[in-house]
């Protein structure tokens, strides 16, 4: 990862200097020359480390100080340079909010030395301790320089669907190393120049050039769903899909672990901050869920305005189609004291489908081609299907694909419980 430094110093000929050794491949160098220029450069370059000098037009300990208070979400390492080597200088500055002093002159080597030193010490304090990877910190102050940069750049998520699944089912060590061997295939997809780091458990930042982010992203969503059948049993990959076998999840289908990925290719006109950002990529990823296997979808924001609109008002829209006319009106009657909007009837060409459908299987489980025939639908990509069923055939219901089976007679505060656990997998 490229790292930046900020040099805050009046003079001329030694902040060059200063620059001169410490620019290479690795380190980027800025100067400012007073200190409107720093106070804005230090908003949207996001430097890693700053340099300030005692030849500012401040008091060198206010001056730190007020660096600390203006990026204390990012937290850069800031190291005083003084001409002063009196030890209580060297105190004042250290408590007001530096991390080192130098005293000038400074050797160039040992200068070069601590700089590096504390650019690594602050790397490793920034990986996540399961693969390496720069952490939400990095990651962001990465997504700020992206959005403040004049360089277009493409920006990718990349999500693992399915991962609390398969954690559930063959553990969390199994899932580390799932989450490794995918960490290890994405580094093989990148170069040097390219900027890899972790959102959350599951969420990857890619930040690359907008000529090979369509490249990265067809090579990953295919080699993942080369390489990941080998992280099943044979059972299940004759199955096709995960068995939940836990007392809460037993009767639970889990489609197999893939990656979805959404990507913006340098438009960013419109986006104002770090959150505005992170929104529309997380919409974008949306669009590439498929009914299985793993998919990317770039710069597809617009396509997704009104859905994201009514995001909310879907999330509560539950269908039912239950043969049982007592028990339909009951379930009707709970969910809408529950605040839930009930739906009976189904538009299949719809693009706003309900989040939850709960289907009765029928006397002779008749009912399971319709559920096979919305999973098929790609309308209903987010919605999750519940089938309810006096048949107590969970093969058959599951081999349907439909989420969960749940044999009659149940207690309908498990059912709304499920809808619950339902609904915040589809946020």
């Amino acid at each position: 990862m490229l790292s930046k430094i900020l040099i805050i110093d009046k003079r001329k000929e030694l902040p060059a200097k200063y620059k001169k050794n410490l620019e290479d491949s690795d380190t980027s160098v800025t100067i400012s020359n007073n200190l409107k220029e720093a106070i804005h450069n230090i908003q949207t370059l996001e430097p890693d480390l700053i340099l300030v000098s005692d030849s500012i037009d401040d008091s060198l300990n206010d001056f730190c100080a007020k660096i600390r208070s203006l990026t204390c979400n990012t937290r850069p390492i800031i190291i005083a340079l003084s001409k002063s080597a009196d030890s209580n200088d060297r105190i004042l500055v250290l408590d007001s909010g530096a991390d080192d002093f130098l005293s000038e002159p400074v050797k160039i080597e040992e200068f070069k030395t601590r700089i590096r030193a504390h650019l690594r010490r602050d790397i490793e304090l920034n990986l996540d301790t399961k693969t390496l990877l720069p952490n939400k910190k990095i990651v962001e102050k990465s997504l700020k320089r992206v959005l403040n940069s004049e360089k277009k750049q493409a920006v990718l998520i990349i999500g693992i669907d399915n991962l609390e699944s398969y954690k559930t089912v063959y553990s969390d060590i199994a899932s580390d190393k799932l989450i490794q061997t995918f960490v290890a295939i994405t580094k093989s997809a990148l170069e040097p120049d390219d900027f890899l780091g972790q959102l959350n458990e599951t969420n990857f930042i890619i930040i690359t050039s907008v000529y090979k982010a369509e490249k990265i992203s067809a090579f990953l969503t295919f080699a993942f769903d080369t390489v990941v059948p080998k992280f099943y049993s044979e059972q299940d990959a004759r199955r096709g899909y995960m068995l939940l076998k836990s007392d809460r999840f037993a009767g639970m289908r889990a489609n197999f672990v893939s990656v979805q990925i959404g990507g913006i290719l340098g438009n960013y006109e419109h986006i104002n901050s770090l959150e505005g950002l992170i929104e529309r990529l997380y919409s974008i990823k949306k669009t590439a869920k498929t009914p299985s296997g793993s998919n990317y979808v770039m710069d597809r924001v617009r396509l997704m305005g009104s859905k994201n609109d009514t995001g909310n008002s879907i999330l509560n829209h539950i269908y039912i189609k239950e043969s049982d006319e007592a028990l339909s009106l009951l379930l009707r009657t709970t969910l809408e004291l529950q605040g839930y909007d009930v739906e009976e009837e189904l538009e299949p060409d719809s693009s706003n489908q309900p989040a939850i459908l709960i289907i009765d299987s029928g006397d002779n489980l008749e009912e399971l081609d319709f559920c096979k025939r919305i999973k098929n639908n790609p309308n209903f990509v987010n919605s999750r299907i519940i089938v309810t069923s006096s048949v107590h055939d969970k093969a058959s219901v599951l081999d349907a694909g439909v989420d969960l089976y749940l044999p009659k007679p149940y207690e309908i505060t498990d059912l709304i419980q499920w809808i619950e656990y339902f609904r915040k997998s589809i946020l």
